[in-house]
């Protein structure tokens, strides 16, 4: 299907055999497997609901990637509906039709893309991709014969994939409607979930929840304002999601009414569920107030290393810190995020056994208004030239001199990796009266470290200075003329 013009025939053919849909529904059966992803798609663009049922029943793949088709931006029920209750149709029967593929209907938005591509392109192989997409290919179909499975309990469940945003209010249609099938094909249909989003603990979502198998989920943001004792609710199903490799969890306060012994007890419920989690790579936690005094209790359940780790915003103790630098298996740390953490009092030495010990595969670390000083800067400028893979370094509103931020480009100007800085405007170029930014000095120091970085032979490496702009509040980025 290389030639633009036999792509013009197969298209016209299509859309031909979409005029008349009961001849089209009755082709099915005669398809080579070729001929049902560009089928499938004229019938989704021309919303032929019947042919779309037909077509989900008898497809020849082991998964349709729907999800990459719908325009989100318009009306999908309809044929959202049409292959659900494609499958319902199937699942109701007691036998299987004879080639019969289809064990996942992938919901996800970008999922798979490239396999409707391949009908889409001029020279795509399209031998390739059916070798890989089916297990033993066949380049024929003849006419689908039934074979006979017995009771229908006995097939292997069908999967729905979706990714799950569950928030306060009523359910959008088309999720309702995935409820609604799972739950009355519950045991043969199951849903499933990669990616799942919190805004809200309700009985409702609780139920839906219940109906998810969790162990599918590998991506999770607890992104709301989480009370203990709904975080406690929520508890158990963090547990059984044994394949998470990615997890959020934000804005987590204790009520005056709490009492110690209680926040203790939640607290070692939710930390205990850690353990369960084998294939954990990145953690971010972002304003959790529980953590102050008992990050111990977190980072010691970790079975595996962690490549990204972020602790933003919250209130830690000398001991959460020591207990993060020695303790921490850094073996795999990519990414070290501790922004908005009050570091000013703590020991620089802890900071600097974490950047020593994680040096060897470090990538990205961000110290933005940590409250770092001259005095504790310096000391950690060593352990950062040690950081042979950085490549983004970000220490934004701090207090720091230009003497400190000469020394540290001396310092990293051998990490080859290194190509972005995003600095603080060092003291020198506030005004001492006004204590405001003053741009035309802050364009000398930049105008300093250019020249620099020329002399040293790393022109290429990119330096912003980031300050917040007195006007607004957001973040203006300085190389040389200020930019939101």
């Amino acid at each position: 299907m290389n030639h633009p013009s036999q792509r013009r025939l197969l298209d016209l053919a299509c859309q031909s055999l979409l005029r008349d849909e009961a001849s089209a529904i009755a082709a099915v059966e005669w398809l080579p497997m070729e001929l049902f992803p560009p089928l499938f798609t004229a019938a989704v663009a021309g919303r032929h609901i019947s042919v779309l049922k037909a077509l989900v029943q008898a497809w020849p793949f082991p998964c349709l990637p729907l999800g990459a088709l719908i325009n989100y931006r318009q009306p999908y029920i309809d044929i959202l509906q049409a292959a659900l209750d494609g499958l319902d149709a199937l699942l109701a029967q007691e036998t299987r039709p004879r080639g019969w593929k289809l064990q996942l209907l992938n919901l996800q938005k970008r999922a798979h893309q490239e396999f409707w591509n391949v009908w889409a392109a001029n020279s795509a192989d399209v031998c390739s991709l059916l070798d890989s997409e089916v297990p033993q290919p066949m380049r024929k179909r003849g006419k689908l014969d039934s074979i006979k499975v017995g009771p229908n309990l006995s097939w292997a469940p069908m999967e729905v994939l979706v990714d799950l945003c569950l928030k306060r209010g009523v359910l959008d249609e088309s999720l309702s409607y995935i409820i609604k099938k799972v739950s009355e094909r519950r045991g043969l249909l199951h849903l499933c979930c990669k990616k799942l989003k919190v805004y809200a603990v309700s009985k409702q979502n609780i139920n839906i929840l219940d109906m998810v198998q969790l162990n599918s989920v590998q991506d999770l943001k607890l992104n709301c304002t989480w009370k203990l004792s709904t975080l406690r609710k929520f508890t158990p199903f963090l547990g059984q999601m044994g394949n998470l490799r990615r997890f959020l969890l934000s804005h987590v306060f204790t009520s005056s009414h709490t009492t110690l012994e209680q926040e203790e007890h939640c607290v070692s419920l939710f930390t205990a569920q850690f353990r369960r989690l084998s294939c954990l790579q990145e953690l971010y936690l972002d304003d959790v107030s529980i953590l102050k005094g008992r990050l111990d209790q977190i980072l010691s359940c970790l079975k595996t290393p962690l490549e990204t780790l972020s602790i933003t915003s919250c209130m830690l103790l000398e001991s959460d810190l020591r207990h993060l630098s020695e303790h921490l298996n850094v073996s795999q740390l990519k990414v070290l995020n501790l922004r908005r953490l009050n570091l000013t009092n703590i020991s620089s030495g802890l900071l600097q056994l974490l950047l020593e010990r994680a040096s060897p595969t470090l990538q990205d670390l961000d110290l933005d208004e940590c409250g770092i000083m001259d005095s504790q800067f310096m000391d950690l400028l060593p352990a950062l030239s040690h950081c042979s893979q950085l490549m983004t370094l970000s220490f934004c509103e701090n207090t720091i001199s230009m003497t400190v931020l000469e020394d540290l480009l001396r310092h990293t100007i051998g990490l080859s990796k290194l190509n972005c800085v995003l600095y603080a405007a060092p003291l020198e170029s506030y005004d001492e009266r006004s204590n405001i930014i003053d741009l035309g000095r802050l364009a000398q120091v930049h105008a300093m470290l250019k020249n620099m970085l020329q002399e040293l032979g790393r022109p290429g490496m990119i330096w912003f200075c980031a300050y917040p702009c007195p006007n607004c509040g957001y973040r203006t980025f300085y190389n040389p003329n200020p930019t939101l």
